[in-house]
């Protein structure tokens, strides 16, 4: 059984969240999924029922301006992060284990780094890095889907019409440009996060909208970070999802390693 939508206003604007208990007592902490720009919190669905199979409770959210959640006056990043955090904060969670793709991604890392101690792990799925003051603006990929690509984004429209009709368009100017522009406070406290075991998935095909150069800036930033590379586009859970859950799921199940201080490097690992 799905469980109910319930919302909760951490600053002034509803956010739509699910809690989904595993059954039996939980042996680690929660996974809280986050989605990506112009989707919703069913992207998981099919993920987060794995997750659950291997005993973990599932927190899945509706960001600001989609799904159930409301439309806001601001979408800076800044507060999305912290819608997040006052939802983790309603339900009295110390510590999550965090899954994002794309801008749930970097709302990750911003969660992370604005409060310390409560992402236990971060899994980044094709996450667009903030720039670098002078880096060039990275130019959105065009890409026609593969006809497997289309069909399982019409399926995934087909079960979550609302990731469509409920997605503020407003929100996209403003998101653009942020991530056109640099964001210096960003790269300052990535290495703050060095503690936190980071598992970073990307596309290897057309679509990707990981920039290498900003992840190679980022795996310098984060030497224990591992790397996975899936031959794919942008939703890897979604198109490759058996793939993405044989990496993610020992990922979030292993035990903690303590911090490695910058000097190991974790090599890419390509499927």
């Amino acid at each position: 059984m799905s469980a109910p939508v319930l919302t909760v206003a951490p600053a002034g604007v509803d956010i739509a969240y699910r809690f989904t208990r595993a059954g039996a007592a939980p042996g680690a902490d929660p996974v809280l999924f986050i989605h990506g720009m112009g989707g919703d919190s069913r992207t998981w669905d099919a993920v987060a029922r794995t997750a659950r199979s291997a005993g973990r409770d599932v927190i899945t959210v509706d960001l600001r301006g989609h799904g159930r959640s409301a439309k806001a006056p601001s979408y800076r990043f800044d507060d999305i992060a912290q819608d997040v955090i006052g939802v983790c904060d309603h339900l009295g969670l110390g510590s999550v284990d965090i899954v994002g793709h794309s801008l749930g991604a970097l709302t990750a890392t911003l969660v992370a780094q604005r409060r310390p101690g409560l992402a236990r792990r971060l899994v980044l799925e094709e996450m667009p890095m903030p720039l670098r003051a002078g880096d060039p603006v990275p130019e959105v990929p065009s890409h026609r889907p593969t006809p497997a690509e289309l069909w399982h984004a019409l399926g995934a429209m087909a079960r979550s019409p609302r990731g469509v009709l409920g997605f503020d368009r407003g929100l996209t100017e403003p998101a653009m440009a942020q991530f056109r522009a640099p964001n210096a406070r960003w790269w300052a406290a990535l290495p703050g996060l060095r503690g936190v075991p980071v598992l970073f998935l990307r596309g290897t095909r057309q679509g990707s909208m990981v920039d290498p150069a900003l992840l190679a800036g980022m795996a310098r930033a984060l030497p224990g970070m591992a790397v996975h590379e899936v031959p794919c586009g942008h939703s890897i859970h979604r198109d490759r999802r058996a793939r993405f859950e044989a990496a993610v799921l020992p990922f979030l199940d292993a035990s903690l390693e303590p911090p490695d201080g910058g000097t190991i490097r974790r090599p890419v690992r390509q499927d």
